[in-house]
């Protein structure tokens, strides 16, 4: 691959053209000549508290990173687990992937790949984001249903519009560069209005090379005979992505329509804790929103579309010949149908009810063309993964929020569910006994399967004074299989190997009969602060969540898993099927601020820290669960100046040594980093400079899962480069810069 530089380059030319014209012209009139923006959008959401970032907050963090997951890891009890460049999944508390509900822009996206490549947050761009809202397990039920861990809302700007008989013409442009990975980038977006409508456009582009760790972790050379990789170069970590978007809005002064449509197109996406790499990702999305605000209340509906078409093979730095075959492809397509209908009425003073109805049809076939020609392992025909399979959701609630008195706050909800999932028969490369045998077993179960899922939640909350507020909840949250999670069918381990959402390396397939998850979550926090919210404040949450039929994994003990091999083995991938068993999740979440110093001359000294610990049980098994992030905590300096802001960050984690033996989990050292980072606002210009890992440490990343980011990657257990025992390590020294452009 070649990594060109050309499109972002330009961007910072023009960038920086801007800033110098700007600086010498003589008359600065016109930069403060803009019409006054109108913004209209949704009231926000009071029912429920979350941990919650401002477009202030993220804007540092956008230069740091394109991955819109990076922008939450400030949140207490959120950790990332490491994917691809753009696709980190988050963890919430110790539930991630589709435990957790995500929200881009209102609308609820699948992943749609047997390595959940294509998350639900990959699909927004950093740039994009102007705010985000976490919500724990034990949220509101009008948050969002399918989950239980929790719900991640992360939106866009809203609509801007101009003053009466006034034309607004604003946007802004942006451009990066992170020298590790030579990593470039650029985002766009304008937006043309009167007081009624508006129109705007966003488009942005990311590309890196591999990046590099701080250390040597393998042997340097040519890993697949097309690459040569260092040995402290990172395989199948470089990524190169773009989106595109347009949107209309209407308004009047109780109306909102917008319709926006959407395009991503991924040329590659490498992955360096899995088998396959991406190798073409497009989607096409549509997004129709309408909120009114009547006499009687408010209502809020949402129609939304999306198109993926997904293919994955090896990548520059993995071995793509297997004797006579070159490279394995494997396609997803899938199609998405959502909508929601949500009534918010103020019944009184005291009481407000809110009320909703959800939908989504969901359609995927993934399959894996036959590779090479003749007789084979992998052909002639083509191995059918999941054919035809849907699931389709509808879900309807009810939420009252009763405010006794100034001091007391309940909230009450109820939310019902019907989960229908299918697929239909599937079929190997061949007639072998390998795929043969678990075709004809998956072909004679009834793959229908209805779930009627019930969620429940209840809150208090009471605040006693401006300083102070204390909460205890509890919910039951559910959330029915997925497509890969029910209906991959291989135990053959190179297929097997092929379906791994977790990356840990080991393979996995599906089972018809999973039922669904349950999880009882109690939750409670204190929250002392200073009466202005400013000075001071400590905010601790413990948790504890019980979860029946949660979705873990068995070892399979046939011939074609490995038999007693695959039962009996401690350091080595294995083969591993889903299964029912019961688990616990506990821990807590601690975080404060502190004023050290405040003043016209020198500006304001603040102090952050907070630390996070989570403990993931298997009640069925005693073992523990899988990719639980240990003991964490930051700590950071942070001083303002009128428009310029520097941050010194500490973050370190203890060693993650309860592990999960089933999976033969990596165990990982502790470490800790120091970031430097400093923000400076100019007018209608901003500046991001930083300097990550500012000590070049090496480190493993907890939540990185196994490495197998280059060499003969289809081999359940290769010798030598590959095999089992490697974490994917962090990134090593990097600085960056980012300019924005505002107009």
């Amino acid at each position: 691959m070649q990594y060109h530089q050309k499109p972002a380059v330009l961007a910072v030319a023009l960038a920086l053209s801007a800033l110098c014209h700007s600086a010498l012209a003589e008359d600065n009139n016109a930069l403060q000549s803009m019409p006054e923006v109108v913004v209209h959008g949704t009231r926000p959401d009071s029912l429920a508290d979350g941990s919650k970032l401002d477009a202030a907050q993220l804007s540092a963090q956008k230069a740091r990173s394109s991955d819109s997951a990076q922008l939450l890891q400030d949140i207490p009890g959120l950790s990332l687990h490491g994917a691809g460049g753009f696709s980190s999944l988050p963890v919430l508390r110790g539930l991630a992937d589709d435990r957790l509900l995500t929200k881009t822009d209102g609308i609820s996206l699948v992943s749609s790949c047997p390595n959940h490549m294509n998350s639900p947050l990959s699909y927004i761009d950093a740039s994009k984001v102007d705010s985000v809202q976490v919500y724990n397990g034990s949220a509101p039920v009008s948050a969002g249903g399918d989950n239980i861990g929790g719900v991640i809302v992360a939106k866009a700007a809203a609509p801007r519009f101009a003053e009466i008989g006034q034309t607004l013409l604003t946007g802004q442009m942006g451009a990066y560069y992170r020298s590790n990975g030579d990593a470039s980038g650029a985002n766009l977006s304008a937006t043309l209005a009167n007081d009624h409508v508006s129109i705007n456009y966003s488009g942005s582009t990311a590309r890196s090379g591999n990046y590099d760790a701080a250390a040597a972790f393998k042997s340097a050379g040519a890993s697949t005979g097309r690459a040569w990789l260092d040995g402290d170069t990172v395989g199948s970590s470089a990524y190169h992505t773009q989106n595109h978007e347009v949107s209309v809005a209407w308004r009047d002064s109780y109306q909102l329509l917008e319709a926006k449509v959407g395009v991503q197109n991924t040329p590659y996406e490498g992955f360096a804790n899995q088998r396959m790499d991406m190798t073409d990702n497009s989607s096409s999305q549509f997004n129709l929103h309408y909120n009114g605000q009547f006499g009687w209340g408010e209502l809020d509906a949402r129609l939304y579309d999306q198109y993926v078409r997904h293919s994955m093979d090896f990548g520059d730095d993995k071995q793509t010949v297997y004797g006579s075959y070159g490279g394995m492809p494997m396609d997803t397509a899938s199609h998405t149908l959502g909508g929601a209908l949500v009534l918010d009425l103020p019944l009184n003073q005291r009481d407000q009810l809110k009320l909703g109805a959800e939908f989504q049809r969901y359609g995927l076939n993934d399959w894996w063309p036959a590779a090479g020609s003749g007789m084979g392992m992998m052909s002639p025909n083509t191995f059918w993964n999941i054919q035809d399979g849907s699931r389709d959701r509808l879900d309807v609630f009810a939420e009252w929020q009763a405010d006794w008195t100034p001091q007391w706050r309940s909230i009450l909800g109820l939310r019902a569910a019907q989960v229908k999932s299918n697929a239909g028969n599937v079929a190997g490369y061949n007639s072998m006994a390998a795929y043969a045998t678990d075709a004809a077993a998956f072909n004679a179960l009834n793959h229908q399967q209805t779930d009627h899922n019930l969620d429940l939640s209840a809150l208090a909350r009471y605040t006693p004074s401006a300083g102070q507020q204390y909460e205890l909840a509890y919910a039951q949250k559910t959330r029915s299989p997925n497509l890969y999670e029910r209906y991959t069918w291989s135990s053959m381990g190179m297929a097997a190997i092929m379906n791994n959402f977790v990356g840990d390396g080991n393979g996995y397939f599906g089972n018809p009969n999973l039922k669904p998850e349950v999880a009882h979550t109690l939750s409670s926090s204190a929250d002392w602060h200073a009466a202005d919210g400013s000075a001071w404040g400590l905010k601790i949450s413990p948790y504890y969540s019980y979860v029946q039929n949660y979705i873990d994994a068995q070892r399979c003990g046939s011939s074609l898993c490995g038999g007693s091999s695959n039962l009996s083995s401690t350091n080595s991938y294995v083969t591993l099927q889903y299964v029912n068993q019961n688990a616990q999740l506990y821990g807590m979440d601690v975080s404060g601020k502190l004023r050290l110093a405040n003043g016209a001359q020198y500006g304001r000294v603040d102090a952050t820290a907070q630390l996070s610990y989570t403990r993931g049980e298997n009640l069925s098994t005693g073992d523990n669960l899988y990719n639980i992030m240990p003991l964490n905590a930051k700590l950071a300096l942070v001083h303002t100046l009128g428009k310029w802001s520097n941050t010194a960050e500490l973050q370190l984690v203890r060693a993650k040594t309860d592990v999960s033996a089933v999976r033969n989990e990596i165990k990982t050292p502790g470490y800790s980093l120091f970031n430097l980072r400093s923000r400076y606002e100019w007018k209608q210009f901003s500046v991001d400079v930083g300097v990550d890992n500012v000590f070049n440490r090496y480190y493993v990343q907890p939540l990185g899962g196994a490495y197998t980011g280059q060499g003969r990657t289809m081999a359940k257990n290769p010798s030598g480069l590959g095999a089992w025992g490697t974490g994917v390590p962090g990134a090593a020294r990097s600085l960056y810069t980012a300019l924005n452009y505002q107009f």
